[in-house]
C-alpha cells in the first residue's frame, strides 16, 4: 500500500515508495557527465527529481508514464521540493493501486453529466439537440468524456476535470447570454460544451495525464473540429452557416493565434466563449494554487506563470 504522497513530502524525508514517472530527460553536465532530470507524480501532485549517479542505467529502467519504485531523499531546490533519486525500478501491474495516482474531481461525475445532458435536451433548436444526442448515444465517447481531464497541469487537471469545466462554463454562459441582447444563447452553450471535446483524444489518462500521439500531432482544436464535423454530417438539415459558426467557436476559443487558435474570435458568441473559458480555467487554477500553498502567510508563493502573488486573507478569516 502506498504511504508517501507528494503533497506530504518535505525536505529531509527519505523516499521509498511507488510513483508515476511522468517525465524524464537525460542530460549532461559541462564536463560531460550524464544526469537524469525527471518528474514524479501521484494523485496529490507532481515533484521534480534528479539522479546524479547511474543516470543512464536509471533512464533505461522505465519509460515515461510507467509506475516506478523510487528510493532517494527529498530536498529543496530554488524553493521547491526536489527528490534526489538513488534507485528507480519498474513495478508490475499487481504491485500498485491505480487509484493512488490519478486525482479525481470532488464532484459527482454522474450528476454533472446528467445535468449537462439535460441542458442540451432542453434546446429548442432541433439540429443542435440532434447533434448532442449523437454524442450522448456514443458510449465510447461518453465513457472518455466523463473521465477526461481538462488539462495536463494548469486547470481541472484531474479525472472528471473536463466535464466539471464544461458544466461550469455552460452555467456561466447561460447567465451571461441573458445580459446582452441579440445573443444566440443555444449556439453559445453548444460551443461551450464542444470547445474542448477533442481533449478526450488529446490526452491519455490511465495512470497519469499526458499527451497522446494524436494529441501531439493535431491538438485538441483540430481533433475537436473533426469530431464535431463527423457528427454534423449525420444530422439531417444542419445549416451550413451554423455549422461554420459552431466550428469557428472551437478553433478560436484560445483567443489569439499565438496561443494556439488558428483564427481569433470573429463573432460575439466566439468572443464570449473565449472569455468564459479563460475566467473559469483561471479561477480553478488560482484556487488550486492557493489551496496547495500550506504556509500560514497572507499571500501565496510567487506564481511564476501568472507573475504575481495571490492574497489568501489573514489567518482566522479564510473560508
Amino acid at each position: 500500500m502506498k504511504k508517501q504522497f507528494i503533497d506530504q513530502l518535505k525536505a529531509g524525508d527519505a523516499i521509498d515508495d511507488i510513483f508515476i514517472l511522468a517525465e524524464k530527460n537525460l542530460s549532461h553536465t559541462r564536463d560531460g557527465k550524464p544526469y537524469l532530470t525527471l518528474e514524479l507524480s501521484d494523485k496529490s501532485g507532481h515533484a521534480k527529481g534528479v539522479a546524479w549517479d547511474r543516470a543512464e542505467q536509471l533512464s533505461r529502467n522505465a519509460s515515461s508514464g510507467d509506475p516506478v519504485a523510487v528510493r532517494g531523499q527529498a530536498g529543496e531546490y530554488k524553493g521547491n521540493l526536489q527528490i534526489v533519486v538513488k534507485s528507480l525500478e519498474p513495478v508490475p501491474a499487481e504491485g500498485y493501486d491505480p487509484a493512488d495516482f490519478m486525482p479525481v474531481t470532488t464532484r459527482n461525475i454522474d450528476v454533472m453529466y446528467d445535468r449537462l445532458v439535460n441542458i442540451t435536451r432542453n434546446f429548442e433548436t432541433d439540429y443542435l439537440r440532434s447533434l448532442f444526442e449523437l454524442f450522448w448515444a456514443d458510449d465510447e465517447f461518453v465513457a472518455k468524456f466523463k473521465r477526461a481531464p481538462a488539462a495536463k497541469k494548469m486547470h481541472h487537471a484531474y479525472i472528471g476535470g473536463l466535464l466539471e469545466h464544461i458544466l461550469s462554463m455552460a452555467v456561466l454562459a447561460d447567465k451571461v447570454s441573458g445580459h446582452y441582447s441579440g445573443i444566440d444563447r443555444e449556439l453559445l452553450i453548444a460551443g461551450v460544451i464542444l470547445h474542448d471535446v477533442g481533449k478526450v483524444r488529446e490526452f491519455n489518462f490511465t495512470l497519469n495525464i499526458d499527451y497522446s500521439d494524436e494529441g501531439r500531432f493535431l491538438s485538441h482544436i483540430v481533433i475537436g473540429v473533426q469530431m464535431v464535423d463527423e457528427k454534423i454530417k449525420s444530422v439531417d438539415g444542419f445549416p451550413v452557416e451554423k455549422a461554420n459558426l459552431l466550428k469557428h467557436m472551437i478553433i478560436s476559443h484560445h483567443g489569439e493565434r499565438e496561443f494556439g487558435s488558428p483564427e481569433p474570435p470573429k463573432t460575439i458568441e466566439a468572443v464570449m466563449l473565449h472569455f468564459i473559458d479563460d475566467i473559469d480555467s483561471k479561477v480553478n487554477s488560482i484556487r488550486d494554487y492557493m489551496t496547495e500553498d500550506e504556509t500560514d502567510e497572507n499571500w501565496t508563493r510567487y506564481h511564476r506563470l501568472l507573475e504575481r502573488h495571490f492574497y489568501k486573507g489573514t489567518p482566522g478569516t479564510r473560508s
